[in-house]
């Protein structure tokens, strides 16, 4: 797994794309896992800090239990409608999946900026996916430029 300052050195023009996405708009969504093993949807806000992915929760919320009993998580970056007019115009949209680690240690949380009095949880996320999705120059195509651990970067073209 990876830091997300680990994911700019590798494939830092993909990583910059991404961030420049995933940057746009404060709230992101974010899937976890449900103790039955459904999917759960929800709204968070996701900060890219001192070279590290940061989820951030309030205590005892349904997302934060979910991440604690099953650490996998995927992001996405809200993107805006394309003009269907032209396609091209699209800047895309953005993806990260990874393992949330909780951290409790209350150096590490202040450093972050979270109080010893917050009642809050504190995630940082190791990524072990990126992808960014959007149109060709020619407007023919969806590109979907994707990172994978272990794999590198991988470009699949659909028409």
């Amino acid at each position: 797994m990876a830091s997300w300052q680990e994911i700019e050195k590798e494939i830092p023009e993909l990583a910059a794309r991404v961030l420049a996405l995933m940057g746009r708009r404060k709230h992101k969504t974010m899937a976890t896992l449900r103790k039955d093993g459904s999917p759960r949807i929800s709204g968070t806000e996701v900060e890219f800090k001192d070279g590290e992915v940061w989820l951030g929760s309030m205590t005892g919320a349904v997302k934060a239990l979910d991440l604690r009993r099953d650490p996998r998580v995927a992001i996405h970056g809200m993107s805006d409608d394309p003009d269907e007019s032209d396609p091209t115009a699209w800047d895309g949209d953005a993806k990260l999946a990874g393992t949330a680690v909780e951290i409790t240690d209350p150096a590490a949380r202040e450093r972050f900026g979270a109080s010893p009095e917050m009642d809050s949880h504190l995630f940082r996320v190791d990524v072990t996916e990126v992808v960014l999705t959007k149109v060709d120059p020619a407007g023919e195509h969806l590109v979907i430029e994707m990172w994978h651990e272990g794999q590198g970067v991988r470009v699949v073209r659909r028409k």
